[in-house]
């Protein structure tokens, strides 16, 4: 072995070789497993082509959002259990749909949209984001004997790129070396058991997006090929990869094939956000979320599959407000509102929002009061006081399983719709028309033609798309 390749056998070792987003415990993983075979389940007829999915990471209130209560501003002294929403709901361009004051972008395309008010997140004990976050994107519940992939990555699987040089599923947003659960939200940004090449390609800033479809600017051509050759020879090495089956040696070597394509195409200008015009990306907003859906927007206009635009999870950051829930909400929603009211816009003038459904979700909603859900509730984790005295008490602080909001656009979905109704004083319980995760799953899925009995085969038995292929589309959805 050359120097050089037992220094990068050695940062392997350290570090794991996909720094763009696998521990090197997901890899061992992903290496571990057999090849997949897919079943041959019959398409369904489809009312999409992409979906882009726009990820609340944190715990997004829905009182606060898309399912406003009764009002009540701040005052020292009101009582904690008297709070259901900091504020006001406002009117939208649908006559029976109000959502909460400072989302005015997003109220005037709400006739684009259907609302879902009663998603159901699970019971899975003591609440962590990291574990709810796995099974919203998996459908599976963690641990799991297997390592099991990402919701895009079971599209890229099943139907493949749109276009054969642009990644069929792309993530943008996340850093994923931020907290104390990073190593747990890497575990489902892989295609698991699928194979690497069906993995995502990871985009962090969006702004600089298009670095990642170039060879860096201090590397030459020739050493960029060196560099690639030398992999492939440290992928057929051992004993470093004694564990990995020519399957999975082989999935790798195709996604370096794949990522070699993207270089020389002219779809890696859709990564490159300096082609839009500045009113444009103003328009967007200059956060990373921001930007994220305009990147989000070009890349289904060139062929991505599967697109996920995530407002970060960051622990006791953004959406996830243990305490100043209310200013954290203002300042989340300032965030989100005009990029998200732009990309539908931008989608329908381009006459794409037909074809690719939009689906604005959050792992849970949060209450002031009340952790879990009512008659399952589960330690708590704050420490807000029943009287509130400070701002820092105002606000949905704890995590709520009970109900919360989805918002989907396009796609084949009604619009001006809602779905389900909540109770309108606490518990805001759901009171009908429960959505399941796997039924979310078995709707997001159908509009792309896949049913949710579809399986693959790996270590001679049928994983599904939905849990055990339960998953039941939501049809009264569907236009």
């Amino acid at each position: 072995m050359t120097r050089e390749e037992k220094l990068i056998h050695s940062k392997i070792g350290r570090r794991g070789f996909m720094s763009s987003g696998v521990t090197a415990a997901g890899t061992l993983a992903a290496l571990s497993g057999r090849e997949v075979a897919m079943a041959q389940t019959p398409m369904l007829p489809a009312t999409a082509d992409s979906i882009i999915v726009l990820w609340m990471a944190g715990g997004m209130a829905a009182t606060e959002t898309f399912d406003p209560k009764r009002y009540t501003p701040f005052a020292p002294g009101v009582r904690t259990d008297q709070v259901l929403s900091t504020f006001p709901a406002i009117d939208t361009v649908v006559d029976n749909i109000k959502i909460s004051k400072g989302l005015e972008r997003v109220a005037k395309v709400m006739d684009r949209g259907t609302l879902i008010k009663t998603f159901q997140a699970a019971d899975l004990g003591f609440i962590l984001h990291s574990r709810h976050q796995y099974h919203w994107h998996t459908g599976y519940v963690p641990p799991q004997p297997m390592a099991i992939p990402h919701l895009g990555a079971v599209i890229a699987k099943t139907l493949g790129p749109r276009v054969a040089t642009m990644p069929p599923f792309i993530s943008i947003g996340q850093n994923l070396e931020i907290g104390a659960e990073s190593a747990p939200l890497k575990s489902f940004h892989t295609a698991g058991y699928l194979g690497t090449e069906y993995g995502p390609f990871l985009i962090t800033n969006p702004q600089d997006a298009a670095s990642a479809v170039r060879p860096p600017a201090d590397l030459g051509q020739e050493r960029f090929r060196t560099r690639r050759n030398l992999y492939e020879r440290i992928l057929a090495a051992q004993p470093v990869y004694q564990f990995a089956g020519d399957f999975q040696r082989e999935a790798m070597l195709r996604s370096l094939d794949n990522a070699d394509r993207l270089l020389n195409s002219p779809q890696a200008k859709a990564f490159d956000l300096s082609l839009e015009s500045e009113a444009t990306r103003s328009t967007y907003g200059p956060s990373r979320f921001g930007q994220g859906c305009l990147l989000a927007r070009r890349l289904v206009e060139n062929g991505a599959r599967y697109v996920e635009v995530t407002s970060e999870y960051i622990p006791f950051v953004n959406w996830d407000s243990h305490q100043d829930g209310h200013s954290r909400a203002e300042e989340m929603k300032q965030r989100i509102d005009a990029p998200i009211a732009q990309l539908i816009l931008d989608l329908e003038e381009r006459g794409l929002l037909n074809r690719t459904l939009v689906v604005l979700a959050s792992e849970f909603s949060r209450d002031a009061i009340t952790e879990g859900k009512v008659g399952k509730e589960v330690k708590d984790q704050s420490q807000t006081p029943d009287v509130m005295q400070l701002p820092m008490h105002y606000g949905m602080h704890r995590h709520f399983t009970g109900a919360g909001a989805v918002l989907m656009f396009g796609g084949g979905m009604k619009k001006g719709f809602v779905y389900g109704k909540t109770a309108d004083e606490r518990p805001c319980i759901t009171l009908e028309n429960p959505v399941s995760l796997e039924d979310l799953h078995a709707t997001m899925y159908q509009t792309l033609g896949i049913p949710p009995t579809h399986s693959f085969i790996t270590e001679k038995r049928p994983v599904y798309v939905t849990k055990d292929g339960k998953g039941k589309a939501v049809q009264a959805l569907f236009a």
